[in-house]
């Protein structure tokens, strides 16, 4: 099994506009002598300073992370196929297409290798770069190709280093948006503060490099924080227009890097159309944000060769609605606060039935199935009808896509995050309805947004944008455990923009005596100076032998998570793999899982041979499981959906009936004649066993 062991003791030798600072500066500046050179050098020395610390952030958080992962794994120390298991599940599976792309003779070659692939699943030939986003795998190989590096640095650590890096961006963006909500750069440090000392929470980059979210997120905060920008009233013409071009650039890299890209840029639309319905931002603006969502989509889609996917998505269908529906409600905001609220509701009602009605026209005419399963989750993650689909179950059944933990809160709680920012919450959330009545309220008066009568209750059009886009993932959060670093990372920022922010400082002043602050470089410290090793004997003594033993073209099947380490650590052709956003690739994966269900040995081997299996690998760890409770582990999942009785004490419903055959994961190992006429074991250690299947007749 693989596992994290200690490691032996071992003595160690050894922009004026662009970045605001005005509201907070006001009091300062009056203080200065007179003057536009004393205002612009202050200007200056305060985007310089603040500027370098956020660099400086930046590279720390980079160089701790992968401080981490080294000491966590002794990446340094560790064999090849060891560093290379360490790419656990479908991280493995990405990594595999990168060092696929520095083997192969030419670039042009390793591209041609992933458009036409046939060895990622068996007895089919499947464009990679349309099924997957991998075209950051591409462009790193390129890089590394071209430039003159290779005599100083392995491919492995080009590839972690570049994802490392990527943090430092990341913690950069979150810096600045935090800076540009409260017009001060302490508060970008803080968040930055707040990211790292709750690390377990904010991010897993450091063990599991190759995801996609890791990717995408940095340019995702890189585009929060444009909308931030873009969002200020009178911006230069210039200014706006850079900032547009920054918000696409970054849409279009967090959709090329990310297959969930449009349920995140979906909520993000929903965040804009509250915003736009309520009269809390310029239209024209939601308008461009729209647009720029559309087009980056388009251009990911025409990359990955027509994906019919993002196509058939509920992002491009809700867009095209809005449009549609602002046509046809042209005075939505006229009259008096009831007539207002009516035509609001209709609006909102016109929009979703549009975008349903149009998804499904799109879905129909594509012949669209990719996605079905992500609703099936919904629907049942929901209590929408009871399903036995096999899909829904097996993602109901990960502690990732469960209800996020109630601990969660307390780690958070521990470095005064939480507190702080529900604290800002309540009062964003409190002002936030004051305006949107007043907006809905006083239909006669003209003001722009973001320009209220003094002493007026406001909210930036930003500030409201983040407060909505932080409330949307929250309830993303708390219903999907995966996508809480969407959420906690964003907390960061928020948190730190209202304890900083001018507005809010002096009611904070007012209630700090109910702190009871906490120290947090000590735990930094000692998270530093452990060290330990990665171990997986067993994994490494498969990999090993399959390298040895097995021809290059054999065909392995076996779960989802251990095939994308065999297709990284040995290059063997797989029958299914971990990206399961394919409907045919989900039916194969459900064929071949039937290795742990109740079947015939020979039904067993029709499937496999179908799929033109060589060898298939059990594991214990899933024949026998125990990590799950009953109902949830994967034979349970298997013996519902085939109409089977599951195993063990507890109640099964009364539609299900008792197998035919015993469980073949656990039979086939008493090599009786039934099964030895099919498969015969050619490996086996504590954790795997390898059997080989007979030819056909």
């Amino acid at each position: 099994m693989m596992s994290i062991r200690q490691r032996r003791e071992i003595r160690a030798t050894e922009v004026s506009e662009d970045f605001p600072a005005q509201e907070e500066n006001v009091k300062l500046e009056n203080k200065l002598p007179s003057g536009c050179t004393s205002r612009r050098l202050w200007k200056i020395l305060s985007l310089t300073i603040g500027g370098t610390i956020a660099l400086c952030i930046g590279l720390l958080t980079s160089v701790y992370l992968a401080t981490l992962h080294e000491n966590d794994l002794w990446f340094s120390n560790i064999k090849e196929v060891e560093r290379e298991i360490s790419f656990r599940t479908e991280c493995g599976l990405y990594y595999s297409y990168y060092k696929q792309m520095l083997q192969a003779p030419t670039l042009v070659q390793g591209f041609h290798g992933l458009i036409y692939d046939n060895k990622t699943e068996s007895m089919k030939t499947i464009n990679l770069l349309q099924r997957m986003n991998i075209y950051q795998e591409v462009f790193l190989s390129i890089l590394y190709r071209v430039l003159p590096i290779q005599k100083y640095l392995e491919p492995v650590y080009f590839y972690i280093y570049t994802l490392f890096g990527l943090q430092a961006i990341y913690v950069t963006a979150l810096y600045i948006t935090s800076w540009l909500l409260s017009g001060t750069w302490l508060s970008g440090l803080l968040a930055a503060f707040w990211y790292v000392t709750n690390r377990i929470d904010t991010t897993r980059v450091e063990f599991t490099i190759p995801l996609r979210e890791n990717w995408a997120l940095p340019f995702f905060a890189i585009q929060i924080a444009a909308i931030t920008y873009f969002l200020r009233p009178n911006l230069q013409r210039l200014s706006e227009r850079l900032t547009l071009l920054a918000i696409f650039i970054s849409t279009f890299l967090f959709s090329l890097t990310w297959q969930f890209n449009q349920f995140m840029m979906l909520m993000q639309a929903l965040v804009l159309f509250t915003l736009d319905s309520l009269d809390m931002l310029p239209a024209v603006k939601a308008t461009w944000l729209y647009g720029i969502q559309i087009t980056s989509l388009l251009l990911v889609c025409i990359l990955q060769f027509f994906n019919s996917m993002i196509l058939g998505s509920l992002l491009i269908s809700f867009n095209l609605s809005v449009f549609i529906a602002r046509k046809l409600q042209k005075n939505l905001k006229t009259g008096s606060f009831l007539n207002r609220l009516g035509k609001l509701l209709l609006h909102l009602f016109m929009v979703l039935c549009l975008t349903l009605f149009l998804n499904n026209i799109i879905k129909k005419i594509l012949n669209l199935k990719s996605d079905e399963h992500i609703f099936k989750f919904l629907k049942a993650k929901f209590g929408l009808g009871a399903t036995r689909d096999f899909d829904a179950n097996l993602y109901l059944c990960e502690e990732a896509f469960g209800l996020l933990p109630f601990n969660t809160f307390g780690r958070l709680s521990d470095t005064l995050l939480f507190y702080a920012y529900v604290f800002v919450l309540s009062i964003t959330v409190t002002v936030a309805f004051v305006v949107a009545f007043h907006n809905l309220s006083d239909s006669t008066s003209q003001q722009s947004v973001g320009k209220m009568e003094k002493g007026t209750v406001n909210l930036k059009p930003e500030t409201a944008y983040n407060l909505i886009h932080t409330i949307l993932f929250g309830f993303l959060a708390l219903s999907t455990m995966r996508m809480k670093y969407l959420w906690t990372s964003h907390m960061c920022v928020f948190a730190s923009f209202g304890l900083c922010s001018p507005e809010i400082w002096e009611l904070l002043l007012k209630s700090v005596h109910l702190y009871n602050p906490k120290r947090f470089w000590p735990g930094m410290m000692d998270e530093l100076s452990e060290l330990r090793e990665f171990y997986d004997p067993d994994t490494v003594e498969l990999m090993n032998w399959i390298n040895s033993n097995t021809p290059r073209k054999a065909v392995f099947a076996g779960s989802m998570q251990l095939l994308a380490g065999v297709k990284l650590c040995t290059g063997r052709t797989l029958t299914n793999h971990p990206h399961y956003e394919d409907s045919s690739l989900r039916e194969r994966t459900r064929a071949v899982y039937q290795i742990y269900a109740k079947r015939a040995p020979e039904e067993v081997h029709a499937l496999l041979r179908s799929f033109g299996t060589d060898y298939v690998i059990l594991e214990d760890s899933i024949c026998y499981e125990r990590r799950h409770h009953r109902g949830c582990r994967l034979r349970d999942l298997l013996d519902i959906a085939n109409g089977h009785m599951m195993d063990g004490p507890g109640e099964n419903d009364p539609d299900l009936k008792p197998a035919d055959h015993p469980r073949f994961c656990e039979e086939i190992k008493r090599n009786l004649p039934p099964y030895v006429a099919h498969f015969t074991r050619v490996f086996q250690n504590k954790t795997f066993h390898v059997y080989k299947l007979t030819r056909n007749k």
